[in-house]
């Protein structure tokens, strides 16, 4: 479980394709190998993963490479596929009982892919290294539609977001220039697939709904 607040960005490190079925990946990150367990879970870009091996970073910062893997199910719904040396994601380590939740329940277990149809910057401030606030206008698959609402929350690429506007199979959300700053968010651009995870009492409350109109 966790809660859509990224800790840290990672960098991918290795990738390799160990049949067309599973992809094995190796990232950087700030993270120290002594606070991490083989088999802890690590939420990357939104997408719950499994630690299965640590290793030392090459470049001598501070930090360990922590090693997963993603089998088919994760790559027919996620971008994990496509995922190569040298791209950034956003990371965050899972929730301990006692830590405080600042953002939503998320179990990091994908929906599927939005797409940035349009971005503009702002509320400009010269004296912010990013300028601006930034408004993002997303397209979600129409089967995940259903799910946004006005003022409710989302996690895109692991960050929790609250919807500000909905039309259709389109939404907006806003990153202050802190989160542009410490995300990789700062880095995209119209056309940009994103992972996007319902919020979790939409997704029950959907099935209630459907359950109860079914005579269950």
């Amino acid at each position: 479980m966790f809660t859509g607040i990224v800790t840290a960005v990672g960098e991918i490190v290795e990738a390799t394709q160990a049949g067309p079925s599973l992809k094995r990946l190796a990232i950087a990150s700030p993270y120290e190998a002594a606070g991490i367990e083989i088999g802890a879970s690590i939420a990357c870009a939104g997408v719950c993963l499994t630690v299965t091996r640590l290793s030392v970073r090459s470049d001598g910062k501070a930090g360990s490479v922590f090693h997963v893997e993603a089998a088919a199910e994760t790559l027919a719904k996620t971008l994990v596929g496509h995922w190569q040396v040298g791209d950034h994601i956003n990371l965050e380590r899972s929730l301990k009982v006692g830590d405080e939740l600042g953002g939503h329940l998320v179990t990091g277990h994908v929906d599927g892919v939005a797409r940035i149809v349009a971005l503009e910057p702002i509320m400009p401030d010269p004296s912010d290294q990013w300028g601006a606030t930034a408004r993002f206008t997303l397209e979600t698959p129409r089967h995940l539609a259903g799910f946004i609402a006005p003022k409710g929350s989302v996690c895109l690429d692991g960050t929790s977001l609250t919807v500000n506007e909905v039309e259709g199979d389109r939404f907006t959300v806003l990153l202050i220039p802190h989160s542009l700053s410490v995300t990789t968010w700062r880095d995209r651009k119209a056309g940009d697939g994103l992972h996007i995870e319902v919020d979790l009492m939409a997704r029950y409350a959907a099935r209630l709904a459907e359950a109860r109109a079914q005579g269950y």
